[in-house]
């Protein structure tokens, strides 16, 4: 009975033990409603850099080793609810540190969090200018700035034939969607080309039929939308029906993904979109050797095709696990420093984080062109000749 007890309490204490070398992240995310289509990346990234990160050994913090843990909610795609269980991760929960949610809505208030009870977010999910804007400390992001989003687009319109001289500009109401057209109106000024349509929209908007009239009496070039991607599907099956076809139309969200082109079919060619990462094998990294490993290792496990999600999921915690390292400690303060001077190449590109706590990225300019995705336009160059202009609806 003795040795029971003995074996008992040493199983006891090595539990403990374990539970003490554990990280734990929290995180609020999109697991339903109407937002869980894209939740799904984070929560797969997220676990997929943990399960990777301890199985390679864990993470070093002064000598002593950890494993990573997370802890994940389901705010229904609730921006009230968001907040409320970030706070419960802080407060009740008590986890370490953590990551961000989807979209620049939901980081704009969940961000406030963090910033309230001083503990690091690292957030791969909102690009919006206003959540930087505010001189938040606690807060970092590995999306490019919004504002940029359509840059690479832009430039790329001078270089084509005929040349894009004129585009219509559509815009969801939300923090992110307001950023990326504020930021389009100054390249396109910039660079002479004439917006003849500035039109915002409600987000989830099902109907773009009015939209879609004026833009036949303004005749543009191009049609530069920003919006969700159902949103994207919708004015894409609308512009199909009342036979609307400018020059080329692209989209900010939904081009890279194999859903877009699953629920569009055929009618997805001649889309062109953006993303600030594509699985290459010159994005190198420490833990999944390269972005192209990453990406079949990724489509193994989940059954779906990781996109520029899930590749700035992976992202937020290998800057956690850098930064943890660099500090030698766990208090939130420490590890927020660390944060903000790391700098390390990663599946996703090169990670360093401005004054402001965002990333910079270049977006290259994506085609779908018979029925698979192709890099168009680097930002300085072609990669692949971009089919243009698209023909109309009768044609193809």
């Amino acid at each position: 009975m003795r040795a029971l007890k003995i074996v008992v309490l040493a199983a006891v204490l090595l539990g403990t033990a374990a539970w003490a070398q554990t990280i734990t992240f929290g995180t609020s995310l999109q697991l339903t409603g109407s937002l869980a289509n894209t939740g799904r990346y984070y929560r797969d990234a997220f676990n997929m850099a943990i399960d990777t990160i301890n199985q390679q050994g864990g993470v070093d913090v002064g000598g002593k080793t950890y494993q990573l843990a997370l802890k994940v909610l389901d705010n229904q795609s609730d921006n009230n609810l968001a907040v409320r269980q970030y706070t419960q991760l802080l407060t009740q929960d008590k986890v370490d540190f953590l990551l961000g949610p989807y979209a620049s809505d939901f980081v704009l208030v969940t961000s406030a969090v963090a910033e309230k009870y001083q503990v690091p977010m690292i957030e791969g999910g909102g690009a919006s200018g206003q959540i930087f804007s505010r001189g938040y400390k606690y807060v970092f992001g590995t999306l490019p700035a919004a504002g940029d989003y359509f840059k690479s687009t832009i430039d790329m319109m001078a270089k084509l034939n005929p040349p894009v001289k004129s585009i219509a500009l559509l815009y969801a109401d939300d923090s992110f969607d307001t950023s990326v057209a504020e930021g389009t109106t100054n390249l396109a000024n910039h660079a002479g080309i004439d917006v003849v349509m500035d039109q915002r929209y409600s987000s989830n908007a099902s109907d773009f039929s009015t939209i879609i009239s004026q833009l036949k009496s303004k005749n543009p070039d191009a049609v530069l939308v920003a919006g969700h991607e159902t949103e994207a599907l919708n004015f894409i099956r609308q512009a199909k029906s009342l036979n609307f076809s400018p020059n080329m139309y692209s989209f900010t969200v939904g081009v890279p993904t194999a859903d877009f082109r699953q629920a569009l079919a055929k009618d997805a060619n001649y889309a062109f979109g953006m993303t600030p990462w594509l699985p290459l094998a010159s994005n190198k990294d420490q833990y999944f050797g390269d972005a192209s490993q990453f990406a079949a290792a990724y489509q193994k496990r989940f059954g779906y095709a990781p996109d520029y999600h899930a590749a700035s999921g992976v992202a937020d915690v290998e800057a956690f696990v850098k930064a943890i390292e660099a500090a030698g400690s766990l208090d939130p303060q420490a590890v927020r420093n660390a944060i903000a001077n790391v700098s390390f190449d990663s599946l996703y590109g090169h990670v360093k984080f401005g004054a402001n706590g965002q990333i910079a990225l270049p977006q290259t300019v994506i085609q779908v062109q018979n029925d698979k995705v192709e890099a168009i336009f680097n930002g300085t160059s072609f990669e692949t000749q971009p089919q243009y202009p698209m023909p109309a609806w009768s044609a193809r």
